[in-house]
């Protein structure tokens, strides 16, 4: 009997050698990864160029996954399927045709915002959230149509409600936390959650210290019991795993994500003017091998093995199954929740 897969819903590492043989230590068959933040698309061009050359210079650690079979295939051959995706739209620049491309090269995830407001929504650091723009609800049609995934994380609360409204597929929160456990700007509502659930969309429960009750000193069975309350709230299917780990970064990276090109001043974001940079992870993990002790830390928060194997990745194959192919002529939103 093949084993649940383990999925990560969320990751920006300094890739190397070092972080796709932890991949392989830890047993997880697929993540997906951010490639590009705030670049062009021809910028983004060439960070796929890069990962071309890593699933050349590693092919028994890693490959590009494209379709949810992938992971089935990561899990025979004893390798790790990678999914691209953006933290923003900067890379379709203002061109909607841009989406079919980079569904072609590979990407399967977008957020249609970065904190900011953009050309599609509003970022949840602005104080006047005006919700989906015209360009954003053309663009949500568009990603429906090719199969890429509308990614809410870093988005205000009224354009989030509004994409999982518009959106006829599923929508995802890919990294981030309830906002009730813990108040930072870019966790989510119970509003938020319960509409997410209701619809068929996904969320990923992140280990980013600022996402955490407690910080770097988050405990183990404070995040897991997050996690099966939210259970109760959204429902068992719809939770997995986006850990937003960031292993291995330079501090300078945390500015590039926080600033981009849109200020000629330091934006500290969600961590502070005493403390710029990286924060230390909470102890319990620290990078690809650590999953198994969520695993261990949901098993003694009284979650049944079924409801694990969900989390941990059950829950993401099945959506990605749902989300990555072409979207069926005369499909109705209705459909979603019973899919």
């Amino acid at each position: 009997m093949t084993r649940a897969p383990l999925i990560d819903g969320l990751q920006y590492a300094k890739w190397s050698e070092k972080t796709f043989r932890q991949m392989r230590a830890g047993g997880v068959d697929a993540v997906h990864v951010t490639i590009t933040y705030h670049e062009t698309f021809r910028e983004t061009v060439l960070q796929i160029e890069q990962w071309n050359r890593w699933f050349e210079t590693f092919p028994d650690l890693i490959f590009q996954g494209r379709t949810a079979a992938d992971i089935d295939r990561a899990q025979a051959e004893g390798r790790t399927a990678i999914f691209f995706g953006s933290q923003n739209p900067s890379c379709m620049e203002d061109d909607i045709g841009l989406i079919e491309v980079l569904h072609t090269l590979g990407l399967r995830f977008m957020q249609l915002t970065y904190n900011n407001q953009s050309l599609l929504a509003t970022g949840c650091y602005e104080a006047e959230d005006t919700g989906l723009t015209r360009m954003g609800r053309e663009v949500v049609a568009e990603m429906n149509r090719v199969g890429m995934v509308i990614d809410m994380s870093h988005s205000g609360e009224r354009s989030t409600l509004q994409a999982i409204e518009h959106s006829t597929r599923p929508i995802a929160i890919t990294h981030a936390n309830p906002h009730q456990w813990h108040p930072a700007l870019r966790n989510k509502s119970d509003t938020v959650l319960r509409a997410l659930g209701q619809s068929g969309g996904m969320l990923g429960f992140s280990v980013y210290p600022h996402h955490l009750a407690g910080g770097s000193d988050c405990s183990l069975q404070g995040f897991c019991d997050m996690i099966l309350r939210t259970a109760d709230l959204m429902g068992p299917e719809r939770i997995g795993i986006g850990t937003d780990l960031c292993q291995d970064q330079p501090d300078s990276i945390v500015q590039w994500m926080r600033s981009g090109r849109w200020t000629k001043s330091v934006d500290y974001g969600e961590g502070s003017a005493a403390h710029p940079g990286f924060p230390r992870m909470p102890e319990w993990f620290n990078d690809n091998r650590d999953f198994g002790r969520i695993a261990d830390g949901l098993r003694a928060a009284g979650l049944d093995q079924s409801g694990i194997d969900g989390v941990m990745g059950g829950n993401w194959r099945r959506f990605f199954a749902q989300s990555f192919g072409p979207a069926a002529r005369g499909s109705e939103k209705v459909e979603r929740a019973a899919e």
